[in-house]
């Protein structure tokens, strides 16, 4: 059973959401939230698989709540994906930087939807190739931020992790480094241990703010 949290301001929406999730039988939704501040602290009483969190809203918004949830060892379990109006703009990638597993447009089709929380639960990123190469195009054009220690990588968790920041899914990485996808999980669920990722979305960032990729190595891609 996939345990949800529902976090936004708007009753409306959260019932919405909260209509569809109901009607599966391997999705249950454990509480609701109208503001970060509360979100955190429903997260910590029922500690949701998965939270899903709205950027825009008053007091505690969703990114510094993902931040404060990103932070806390004891909610390591709580996927958070973000819900925004917009697409993806500068809310989203900042909510992505403070942890956030993905994100959803909120007009996305109901099968869509079902299908990013049963994604999300399993502990992959909502991160299309489109969306991962707007986060290389961000990040092309900022100087590098983060000192990060690549040294505990083996050569093959490297090429693996290069391969994520390049948006490819586990299938993709077997097929490209000519291992099972068995094997090309193991890759990247080790190199997300070594360098403290939460997911796969925080195993790009790390990826391109270390330096590891480089835009050209992207542009390839």
């Amino acid at each position: 059973m996939i345990r949800v949290l529902l976090v936004d301001d708007q009753p409306l929406i959260r019932s919405g959401f909260r209509a569809l999730l109901d009607a599966e039988d391997d999705i249950e939704v454990v509480a609701e939230a109208a503001n970060g501040e509360e979100a955190v602290a429903k997260i910590r009483a029922h500690l949701p698989d998965i939270a899903l969190m709205d950027i825009r809203m008053p007091g505690v918004d969703g990114i510094e709540a993902t931040r404060r949830i990103s932070a806390d060892p004891a909610l390591a379990g709580t996927h958070v994906v973000v819900l925004t109006n917009y697409g993806f703009d500068e809310h989203v990638f900042h909510a992505l930087k403070a942890g956030a597993a993905g994100f959803l447009v909120k007009d996305v089709q109901p099968e869509d939807f079902l299908h990013a929380v049963r994604v999300a639960a399993r502990g992959d990123a909502l991160l299309a190739p489109s969306i991962t190469r707007r986060l290389i195009d961000r990040y092309v054009s900022q100087p590098q931020r983060r000192d990060v220690d690549l040294g505990h990588l083996t050569q093959r968790e490297r090429e693996a992790v290069v391969l994520v920041a390049r948006g490819l899914s586990n299938d993709e990485i077997a097929a490209a480094m000519v291992i099972s996808p068995l094997t090309a999980k193991t890759h990247v669920n080790r190199a997300m241990t070594k360098l403290h990722a939460r997911d796969r979305a925080q195993l790009v960032v790390i990826a391109y703010e270390s330096g590891l990729v480089v835009p050209q190595t992207s542009e390839r891609g």
